[in-house]
């Protein structure tokens, strides 16, 4: 079996085996701050000094 024909499963929703990887450095557009619409909420996503990433409501 391939790669992309297999599944994991999470709460019961398949979930696609290779999932998209986005860029943090180039959502923040090279900064270390950007907003995430979903659903009409906004999130902000931040990068700190440590490398880690942080996504509040």
């Amino acid at each position: 079996m391939s790669l992309q024909s297999q599944s994991v499963f999470t709460a019961g929703q398949p979930v696609p085996a290779q999932l998209p990887v986005h860029s943090a450095r180039e959502l923040t557009a090279g900064g270390t701050q950007a907003r995430i619409e979903l659903d009409g909420k906004v999130y902000d996503l931040r990068i700190t000094r440590a490398g880690k990433l942080i996504l509040t409501k």
